[in-house]
């Protein structure tokens, strides 16, 4: 997606686009981070924002799941949690519209990229506590959301819950996704033997940010089973569950964790 700052374009946008994703076949669907609304300053984003209960754009994907017959993976709305703070909220829906699981991104992009680009996620959003689960009739799904990608410790934590799929929808600059977008998302599915899905936001935005794009869906082994550019658009692939199985049995890492003392300061041996 190119999400702006208009709320209804942007569902009216992204409505059009998993209607296309059901029409070509998807049973699983899922869209990028901050689907509903991109918005970096905090006076507009607050004024355009509600509680979960209230957002319109919410209520509609849900009913759009249910009228498609899809699990809609809606990738993160920005919902109000109090007055000067929001949630990075990914939503799990199920094909009767109904919220099977939802995530709070945990880790806030607070960095300074040196080419004069500079985040503080934290200081309009309230990081999330629990890393989370949802089912899918195919297995368990791990929720997380973009510079999330960058902790592994968080999916080595998802895979051992049992998830078999990842979600990482994501907003990377373009800079940092040129940098490590894909090593970084193939690692995550290497190290874990799991599925991920990543779909992402891409271009120059009405608010003059520029995203990454390059949306992928890549297997257990770290292969990329499709992938876009930078215009809106919709991916598909074929999943088959086995291939989980079959990467973790030809490297089973996930059995191999150990213990590990954190090292004390430095002595002479």
């Amino acid at each position: 997606m190119r999400t702006g700052t208009d709320i209804d374009r942007n569902i009216e946008e992204a409505s059009a686009l998993i209607r296309e994703a059901a029409e070509r076949g998807a049973q699983f669907i899922a869209t990028p981070e901050t689907t509903a609304l991109m918005e970096l300053g905090a006076k507009r984003l607050f004024a355009n924002i509600v509680a979960q209960e209230e957002d319109r754009a919410l209520k509609s994907f849900q009913s759009l799941a249910s009228e498609l017959g899809v699990h809609l993976l809606i990738g993160s709305l920005a919902v109000k949690v109090a007055d000067n703070k929001a949630a990075n909220r990914s939503f799990l829906l199920s094909p009767e519209g109904e919220i099977t699981a939802r995530y709070d991104k945990i880790h806030m992009f607070d960095v300074d990229l040196g080419n004069g680009e500079a985040y503080r996620e934290s200081k309009n959003y309230q990081a999330g506590e629990k890393s989370i689960l949802g089912d899918l009739p195919w297995g368990r799904l791990g929720m997380t959301v973009c510079y999330d990608l960058r902790f592994p410790h968080l999916y080595r934590q998802l895979a051992h819950g049992g998830a078999g799929y990842l979600t990482v929808p994501s907003a990377f600059t373009k800079p940092t996704g040129e940098a490590h977008w894909h090593v970084l998302m193939r690692a995550r599915a290497i190290e874990t033997g799991c599925f991920v899905f990543a779909p992402a936001q891409g271009g120059t935005h009405e608010n003059g940010r520029e995203t990454f794009g390059h949306s992928l869906i890549i297997d257990p082994w770290g292969d990329i089973l499709a992938e876009a550019g930078t215009d809106p658009c919709v991916i598909l692939a074929e999943i088959d569950p086995a291939k989980i199985e079959d990467a973790r049995g030809r490297i089973p890492s996930l059995t191999h964790d150990r213990a590990i003392i954190a090292p004390d300061t430095p002595t002479d041996v």
